[in-house]
């Protein structure tokens, strides 16, 4: 059984910096209500039109394919994650596949959220152990920008996102001692609503406590999405932000030490560890709770937000620019978010 390598990374991230400062125009805040709670000075937007989540794709697939020393023709398979998909259906994956004019290969779109890059990964580690593919492509990538409440109502939730994308390339280890050692992943529905993005949907309001509609008042269509909604403010995504909080500092290390636990490792083994950018206090948390040394922890969520699926492969091609990761080192990664889902995955570089 071949294990999996990561033989290829890169990112992309818009040129347009926007600062906390930069959002007083549209919202009451300020850069010290922002960097308390969240540790976020800056983020990436986007061009409204210019730029999708699968062009920002395209251009981190190109360099991690360069890096990897292959080209498009090889790779046999697409993973795609993101929760902010250019089109509604089809999924970002087969658009990628055209953009980057590649042969008839296929193509999976992951919907987990923050932890759809760990989720990906596990998912093409399978693959390649089983011998079924030999160069998949993972991409994740995030346009969140278009889509949040620039408002003083949406605050709590608008300063946090920021868009960008990040690819690896992975292919069966050529020697042993190297490429994912396990991956874990876990979700509780029961907290679904907590953190989500309602409309539009199939649920016809089921879960509103404000419904835009009922069957009788509005033709079916309308329940998909209708003026209704935008009155109601039901069309921005919604997060109850302390119970978020409160589930994964408890989840985060929980995931982390199964990990180890699984690897016969400890804390200290650690030589980089890349939590999911949601929050800077959540992962200083996380790192005291743990008792990781600043060295052995990586964080950018400071320059770019929370990108959700990118933002873990976004700080490990970072980290691996910056010399931070070398052969040979061990490297976990975790995520928590919307769903709730969890998951961790650990490797040696």
């Amino acid at each position: 059984m071949f294990s999996t390598v990561i033989a290829g990374i890169g990112h992309y991230v818009p040129s347009n910096v926007v600062t906390n400062n930069d959002l007083l125009q549209y919202m009451d805040t300020s850069d010290e209500w922002i960097q308390e709670r969240t540790g976020i000075k800056e983020r990436r937007y986007a061009h409204r039109t210019e730029e999708t989540t699968t062009t920002m794709g395209i251009e981190a697939a190109k360099i991690a394919i360069e890096r990897a020393g292959t080209t498009k023709d090889d790779i046999d398979f697409i993973i795609f994650a993101t929760l902010t998909p250019d089109y509604y259906f089809p999924g970002c994956g087969v658009l990628l596949q055209r953009g980057l004019q590649m042969k008839e290969v296929g193509a999976l779109d992951i919907r987990n959220q923050c932890s759809g890059f760990v989720y990906a990964l596990s998912v093409a580690d399978q693959f390649i152990k089983t011998g079924m593919y030999k160069n998949i492509l993972l991409v994740a990538s995030e346009k969140h920008s278009f889509g949040l409440d620039f408002t003083t109502r949406g605050r709590n939730i608008s300063v946090i996102f920021g868009d960008g994308a990040a690819a690896v390339v992975l292919q069966p280890a050529k020697e042993e001692g190297h490429g994912i050692m396990s991956t874990h992943l876990h979700s509780d529905g029961a907290y679904a609503e907590l953190l989500a993005m309602y409309n539009p949907g199939t649920h016809a309001n089921h879960w509103m406590e404000k419904p835009a509609a009922t069957f009788d008042e509005a033709p079916i269509g309308e329940m998909f999405m209708s003026h209704a909604m935008i009155d109601n403010e039901q069309n921005f995504p919604y997060m109850d932000g302390q119970a978020v909080f409160k589930k994964a500092v408890v989840k985060f290390p929980e995931v982390i030490h199964e990990a180890l636990s699984t690897n016969n490792l400890t804390a200290k083994d650690i030589d980089l560890f890349i939590p999911h950018q949601a929050n800077l206090r959540i992962s200083q948390f996380v790192q005291q709770k743990l008792g990781l040394t600043d060295a052995q922890v990586f964080n950018n969520i400071q320059r770019y937000g929370n990108t959700t699926a990118a933002s873990i492969p976004i700080a490990l091609s970072e980290a691996w620019e910056a010399g931070r990761i070398k052969p040979g080192d061990v490297v976990c990664m975790a995520a928590f978010g919307s769903g709730f889902t969890w998951a961790s995955a650990i490797m040696k570089w």
